[in-house]
């Protein structure tokens, strides 16, 4: 089959920093859809899992973790899923990945994509909807149908694919949600997500929300630096209030005043951490997005991808990581047909 992979880990300029081959067609377990794969998206992850370091790898490493596509075969003990059906699903990271022909995935893990988008369209969707639903939803204590109702919700770095998501599931959930973006067509695009208000990350925070008659905040979310807003969230979340965190940091953090006096609570998110540690809970992930789709398909959620290369291929995986690296992204990028 088909596949893009890596065996050293170079910069992405670095025509050897992904490469097209070709590896076995891999077999299912016990618990595993085999799925051709039409479509993938590329996040985060993928990046910071392909930057340098001095490592090799003794056989082609397959990155990618959001796909979608048909399941070709299922395993003994899978239920609810037969050959055909369009799925969707961000996988486990630490199985091969999804930039391959067919990959397989613990069944528990995917969901039916929603009927009402592409393959290319539902790619967009698996890691950040998992992660902006367990950070909001799982994670911290808001309940995702009424629990924002007169809450306020900062979200920091909000153009990205958790938080163009995250502002979607917030106001659904009732959140007055502002959102930080520090370029105009970032900013309209979290207008567009559904953001009431947008600040400017790259300003003090505190004397924007004032002018817009926030004094608190509720809750944050804070997606993007973790070392750099820590003092100015602690200063502005309100007491008992809540911040969420899916960036590692840089440094150490105080964890005391003010947020120890105010009873802040500190959630962390990492969406892989289901699959890593084989929790007793790992269907969740399949129900939440067997609930987003049920959200996309009646209209509650809009999709966020904003550009599709195709095909999926090595050069322009490099290039998807190149745009992603730049820190620069809007939305969702999407890779689709091989």
């Amino acid at each position: 089959m088909h596949a893009v992979a890596l065996t050293r880990y170079l910069p992405i300029d670095d025509p050897a920093a992904l490469l097209d081959v070709e590896l076995p067609q891999p077999v299912p377990g016990a618990h595993d859809l085999l799925v051709r794969v039409q479509a993938v998206s590329v996040n985060p992850v993928d990046t910071k899992l392909r930057a340098p370091k001095p490592q090799v790898e003794a056989q082609p490493k397959v990155l990618g973790y959001d796909a979608a596509g048909t399941v070709a075969a299922a395993g003994a003990e899978v239920q609810g899923f037969r050959p055909g059906d369009r799925v969707y699903y961000a996988g486990d990271v630490t199985r091969p990945g999804s930039n391959a022909e067919f990959q397989l995935v613990d069944a528990r893990l995917a969901a039916a994509m929603p009927r009402t988008l592409d393959f290319a369209a539902a790619a967009a969707l698996p890691l950040v909807a998992i992660t902006a639903w367990e950070l909001l939803f799982q994670r911290m204590p808001f309940d995702s149908e009424q629990g924002g109702r007169g809450k306020s919700l900062l979200v920091i770095g909000s153009a990205g694919g958790v938080g163009s998501i995250a502002i979607q599931l917030a106001r659904r959930a009732g959140f007055t949600v502002i959102a930080t973006a520090s370029r105009p067509d970032s900013a309209d695009w979290c207008r567009a997500m559904g953001a009431q208000h947008v600040a400017n990350h790259r300003e003090p925070l505190a004397p924007q929300l004032a002018a817009l008659g926030f004094d608190t905040i509720d809750a944050a979310l804070n997606l993007a630096d973790t070392d750099h807003y820590w003092d100015e969230l602690g200063a502005l979340l309100a007491p008992q209030g809540h911040v969420g965190l899916i960036v590692e940091p840089k440094g150490a953090l105080r964890i005391g005043d003010p947020y120890k006096a105010k009873c802040i609570g500190i959630h962390w998110e990492f969406m892989f951490a289901r699959a890593r540690f084989k929790t007793p809970d790992m269907a969740e992930q399949g129900r939440i997005l067997a609930r987003v789709a049920q959200l996309v398909d009646a209209g509650e959620l809009q999709g966020i991808q904003r550009e599709t290369l195709m095909p999926i291929n090595a050069a322009n995986l490099r290039e998807a990581h190149r745009r992603l690296e730049s820190g620069r992204s809007i939305g969702k990028l999407v890779l689709a047909g091989w």
